[in-house]
This record gives structure tokens, sequence and C-alpha cells, in this order.
């Protein structure tokens, strides 16, 4: 067993129509960590966390999950194992546990109805399972996103401003959730915001972007300040 890092990149660079999203990159996420990947808007964050599952293709460099090129892993398996929760959660039509269970379903695999019960519990959303997937509130809708990625028991989580289309008090619960089932689960995970005080309730370490370049780097009061 190897001690690669969960998710790093190699001098990342993506070039679309002439414009340079993102400049050169490299990071290196720790176990168990919430890397925050910080800056204004259009400074390259949500480009570059779209990059680390492969949503969009490298121009020049690469990303080693666990040590491997990522371009050596299939497409379904690095999507799998680099789960997306994204600003505002897309749901099916359908109930809680079936929108939760999606991974398992899409892949003809069993659910394992008690895990889920238990992470809707972590979530606060004890005895949702079965309810209609369009009657949620925005909090809880986003919620039920950040199970249904917990759900396919992914190795690094990337959390595109998780709760930035919430109102202050849905944002703040889904904040507090989410900290501590990622403290209770150790899970990785690589977190974009442009809000300061967010980035210092959930995050560890982090860089701060501009112009799609790391400008700044290391301790989460540190990129922020």
């Amino acid at each position: 067993m190897t001690d690669a890092l969960p998710v790093e990149t190699q001098r990342l660079t993506r070039v679309a129509d002439g414009a340079v999203l993102v400049d050169d990159v490299t990071i290196k996420v720790r176990a168990e960590e919430a890397f925050v990947v910080f800056g204004p808007s259009g400074s390259g964050k949500t480009s570059l966390l779209r990059l680390l599952n492969r949503l969009d293709e490298p121009t020049s460099g690469t990303v080693l999950l666990g040590g491997t090129d990522y371009r050596e892993i299939a497409p379904r398996t690095l999507r799998r194992r680099v789960g997306w929760v994204p600003q505002a959660p897309t749901l099916l039509d359908g109930t809680v546990a079936e929108n939760v269970a999606w991974g398992p379903i899409l892949r003809d695999e069993p659910v394992d109805e008690e895990r889920l019960d238990a992470l809707l519990n972590r979530l606060g959303l004890s005895g949702f399972a079965d309810r209609e997937a369009d009657r949620l509130s925005g909090g809880e809708a986003q919620r039920v996103a950040i199970a249904r990625t917990l759900f396919n028991d992914p190795d690094v989580v990337l959390l595109d401003e998780p709760a930035s289309s919430l109102d202050a008090a849905a944002a703040r619960r889904v904040e507090d959730l989410l900290r501590d089932v990622m403290a209770d689960l150790s899970l990785t995970a690589v977190l974009v915001t442009h809000d300061a005080s967010r980035a210092r309730r959930l995050g560890h370490r982090g860089v701060r972007l501009k112009d799609g370049r790391v400008v700044r780097s290391g301790s989460v009061a540190e990129v922020v300040a």
C-alpha cells in the first residue's frame, strides 16, 4: 500500500475558446481534510473543480487519484470515486430514497436500505425516505443531493458552493450537518467557495485563485486573509 494522497493535481491547465480558465495549478489534498478553493466569482474555482473528475478535460497537466493518473480510470468509475455536490441540486422524479440510491440502481446493484436510512438520519432527514422529491424545501433538497453523493462511498467529495443558493438559516444548517458528516465519516473533500466565513467554518487548508492561478496557499486562515 502506498502513501499516495487521495487527490493531487500536477500543473493542471485548461484553455477554452482562447481563454485560460485554469492556469498551471498544483494542489495536494490530504486524507480526511476539507481543502478549500477560495476566490471571487470568475477566478476559476468551478473550472478547477470540474477538472477533478473530468467533467471537463485539461489542456495540459493531470490529476492523480490515489497516486494513479485519472486518465487511466474509466470515467464511470472515476465519477463514482470522485463525487460531486453542485450549487443547486437536480433531483429526479420519485422519492427521496430513489434519489439517494440512484447510483446503485443505475449499476443494477442491491440497495442497502439500512445504510440509506442511517445516512438520511445523519443529514437530518429521518423519515424522509418515502417523501416525493418535488415536495422538499431547498435545504432539504440539497441535503438529499449530499446523501446521494455520499451513498456512492466516494474517495473524494467535490463541493461546489453547496449552500450558496439557500437562505441564511438553511445554509447554516446544511453547513453544520455537512461539517459533522465529513468528520464522522472521515471524508476527504474539496470545497469551492467565495465566502470567507464558510471557508473558515468548513475548511482546513486551501488555495486562493485569481484569474485561474494559485496566488496564495496554506491554512484557511492564511488563504482568506
